[in-house]
């Protein structure tokens, strides 16, 4: 690599750091059970906004996978989440009303707090409505991939974002505190996926699916990415520089072989596709908060009515990991 990009992706990431810092300060820290942490604790780190509805089902999933501590960002929420975030014994909760959009979409401040408190720990990195799927997720805790993971000194493990979405209409799939919602939105694209590599930071560039399908079918390449790197061995010096797709050092996005093997990966669940999605589009597309000015949220409010259904003949039922094996959207690479 010539010593002039070596020489700016360092300054990047140094920028990154320096972002984090000062984002940081947006932070306080009003529940703080950061000394429970152990050692060898497996974290979780998000930011959330107005999850209430959402939030039993997404501690339970990760509880029961096997995290040890809930990092998590309270960006405003006036539904109930602040409160029962409060409650949650295994959590330390951060609170800011600053901009999430010059929080770089609240990037700089997960880094910050990754840094302060996750160096040296397995963190995920996942939005409310993420659900990590892995290789034997259904018979191994993630302690097992981690602990395989470490064996082979790999830092970094990557999961397409899969949509989920529900056979009717958006809004009539109707979600309950608590519920799984793969029972309101069990199915997704099993094709439609188009994948390149970015030269630069080398991670690879996903595209496709349900969202390009049904919203960008004119503009595909302004489609959402849906190549995520949210499972992360935490060093100090580490930053994910846009959302969860990529991170400096470069070398953490090298999450396939090169010579043609498999590398194993997961995929996260994304269950945005239910009932309360209509009138989040609404507000989030007003906020202008989120990439590209809510650019995605507006596309959803053009296309959004009473109505509107993702379904297809294509349409594929969601099982089970192996089943997203056998469609090649995750592998358990050398992983027996």
């Amino acid at each position: 690599m010539p010593i002039l990009d070596t020489w700016r992706l360092r300054n990047q990431r140094l920028l990154g750091l320096l972002r984090a810092r000062i984002r940081g300060r947006d932070l306080k820290l009003t529940m703080d059970r950061t000394a429970q942490i152990a050692p060898d604790a497996i974290l979780l780190v998000t930011t959330v906004r107005n999850e209430r509805v959402r939030l039993p089902y997404f501690m339970d999933y990760y509880r029961k996978m096997g995290v040890g501590h809930f990092l998590v960002i309270d960006n405003g929420s006036d539904d109930g989440t602040v409160e029962y975030l409060r409650d949650q014994p295994d959590l330390s909760l951060f609170q800011t009303n600053a901009s999430y959009a010059r929080a770089r979409y609240g990037i700089d401040w997960m880094n910050d707090i990754s840094r302060r408190y996750g160096t040296g720990h397995w963190i995920i990195t996942v939005d409310a409505d993420e659900l990590l799927v892995y290789p034997h997720c259904d018979t191994r805790p993630l302690r097992a991939l981690t602990d395989w993971l470490d064996a082979l000194e790999l830092r970094s493990f990557s999961a397409m974002l899969l949509d989920t979405y529900p056979e009717g209409p958006i809004a009539a799939a109707t979600y309950r505190e608590g519920q799984n919602p793969l029972e309101v939105a069990p199915w997704f694209d099993s094709g439609n996926y188009a994948i390149s590599r970015n030269p630069r930071l080398k991670n690879l560039w996903i595209q496709g699916g349900v969202r390009a399908r049904a919203f960008f079918s004119d503009n595909p390449i302004g489609a959402p990415a849906l190549n995520k790197i949210p499972l992360v061995k935490w060093a100090s010096h580490m930053v994910y520089v846009s959302s969860t797709h990529m991170l400096l050092p470069r070398g953490l996005n090298l999450v396939y072989d090169s010579w043609g093997g498999e590398k194993a990966s997961g995929v996260l669940i994304h269950t945005k596709f239910v009932g309360t999605l209509v009138a989040r589009a609404t507000e989030e597309a007003g906020r202008a908060e989120h990439y590209r000015g809510g650019a995605e949220y507006r596309a959803y409010t053009e296309t959004l009515d009473d109505d509107t259904r993702l379904w297809s003949d294509q349409s594929v039922r969601y099982i089970n990991w192996r089943q997203l094996e056998v469609l090649g959207l995750m592998s358990k690479g050398n992983w027996a």
